[in-house]
């Protein structure tokens, strides 16, 4: 090896090196040299794995909770979320694919290089894409690509969160080897979950900075960071490293919206955004409107960013206009186990409505829609729906908003097995016919909780959400979410 090589690959050639010089050293001393065993682990493919790696600890897990094909495949310290739950499914031989519940990807390695990144890919069934199982001592495994005979580790031993997943001649090493940790139905929550509601609604978890807010969406960056979009004009941000201190960040659209001021009479101020990031870049859904008419707009801006003049406008998604039983505001998107994209949007009128979405575009996919919740007319609005375990979870606010410390708005929810309903809450009664179970109203100095999101981040769920002061100010509220036996949310 020349000296000029780097000290990756001279430390890689040692490693080598050392392994095979020990080997050798001691069948020359006659000792017995035990090799590796080429046995399968036996798996069930009806079951649900956390893979831990036996070096660091920490757990497979699909960055950013990334849908996408080709989006990476790293470590993150262990909390059993969907995005860190995989499935083996059979492909015969003796060899898997290893599909993620929280994506419906497959794990897949793109070449043969050593060092090539772990990506998710839909199934296609191939080489590629197939592993065997190898046992270690231990308990541990290794895992095989059929294509390439080589072996997922985690690369240069790292122990950081974030560190990439590769490939890797076989060496047994303990970054190679990884704990399967079988799960049981459903999406068990971080250790130390409490699982029994506390007997009264906690306050508010302390935030403080830029905490002023009306309808904020929140999304956790690759980076580890946080964006908060809220209603304001021209869409406002703030942003975090860790969700406490929030500061401001401007706005989306610095020089202003003008295709949105058919909808807002001429005004800037735009509302309810919904905010993620999927297929390395973020997506803003966003409202125009003004406020008790239903002559209204849901829009989509992308940016590489997520920063202030870094957004561009990808047109308008669906509007509403005074003959319409419907309201295109609070537009919330999610992307379901299938891959197929889902608007959630609506406020008072028949209800909260779904309509399908073209994934490569993220706009409007046919003029298919459907009521997915409603109180004949009432007050419901601010539609946020999130997948946890076996249930789509459907998010509401009832009653009254903006309002100050006189507002009623309360967070409910009801939940269906499939993101297209019917959704239900804890009584079994409908939500499109006024059913929900409350899960926040007001209480002490704490008026009118709603206009919620549910952020799924590494440390377990969390509520996030505006209410109001007793001096009628609009803060930001933040709680953590706890699922009691039966699977039903409660703050904490």
């Amino acid at each position: 090896m020349s000296s000029s090589a780097p000290p990756v690959q001279r430390a890689r050639s040692l490693r080598r090196v050392a392994l095979a010089a020990l080997t050798i050293g001691l069948a020359a001393a006659g000792v017995a040299v035990a090799t590796r065993s080429a046995a399968a682990a036996v798996v069930d493919p009806a079951a649900s794995y956390v893979l831990v790696n036996r070096n660091s600890g920490k757990a497979l897990d699909v960055y950013d909770l990334a849908t996408g094909d080709g989006a990476p495949i790293n470590q993150y310290a262990r909390n059993d979320g969907a995005w860190q739950q995989w499935r083996f499914l059979d492909s015969g031989g003796g060899w898997y694919r290893v599909q993620s519940v929280h994506s419906g990807k497959v794990l897949d390695l793109p070449t043969t290089a050593d060092g090539v990144q772990l990506v998710q890919n839909t199934d296609r069934g191939d080489a590629r894409q197939q592993f065997r199982l190898a046992d270690s001592a231990g308990g541990h495994v290794r895992l095989i690509n059929r294509n390439s005979g080589k072996a997922l580790e985690v690369w240069e031993w790292s122990t950081a969160d974030g560190a990439r997943v590769s490939q890797y001649q076989d060496l047994d090493g303990a970054n190679q080897q990884w704990q399967l940790a079988r799960l049981g139905a459903g999406n068990p929550a971080p250790t130390g979950t409490p699982t029994t509601p506390p007997s009264s609604y906690p306050g508010p978890g302390a935030v403080s900075g830029a905490t002023g807010t009306h309808d904020p969406t929140i999304v956790r960056t690759p980076a580890g960071s946080y964006i908060v979009a809220q209603t304001g004009d021209d869409i406002r941000l703030t942003t975090s490293t860790d969700r406490t201190t929030f500061r401001e960040a401007g706005a989306a659209f610095p020089n202003g919206a003008p295709w949105t001021t058919t909808y807002t009479g001429g005004s800037r101020n735009l509302w309810a955004p919904d905010i993620s990031y999927r297929n390395g870049q973020y997506y803003l859904y966003y409202s125009a409107s003004t406020f008790g008419s239903n002559r209204s707009a849901i829009f989509l801006a992308t940016s590489p960013t997520g920063a202030s003049g870094t957004w561009t406008n990808r047109g308008l998604v669906i509007e509403s206009t005074t003959s319409n039983n419907y309201n295109a505001i609070d537009p919330n998107l999610i992307v379901d186990d299938a891959g197929r994209w889902w608007l959630n949007f609506g406020s008072f009128w028949s209800g909260m409505q779904q309509i399908a979405l073209n994934p490569s575009t993220g706009l409007r996919a046919d003029s298919s829609i459907r009521l997915i919740a409603g109180r004949n007319g009432g007050a419901i609005e601010a539609p946020h729906m999130v997948k946890h375990g076996s249930f789509y979870y459907l998010w509401v606010s009832f009653d009254r908003c903006c309002q100050g410390a006189a507002s009623t708005y309360r967070i409910m929810v009801g939940r269906s097995a499939s993101p297209n309903g019917p959704f239900v809450d804890r009584n079994g009664t409908a939500m499109n016919s006024g059913g929900g179970t409350q899960v926040l109203a007001g209480h002490g100095s704490v008026h009118g909780p709603g206009h919620q999101a549910v952020l799924q981040d590494t440390d377990g769920d969390v509520l996030v959400y505006h209410y109001y002061a007793d001096n009628g100010a609009s803060r930001l509220g933040l709680n953590r979410l706890g699922y009691d036996a039966a699977g039903w949310p409660f703050v904490y």
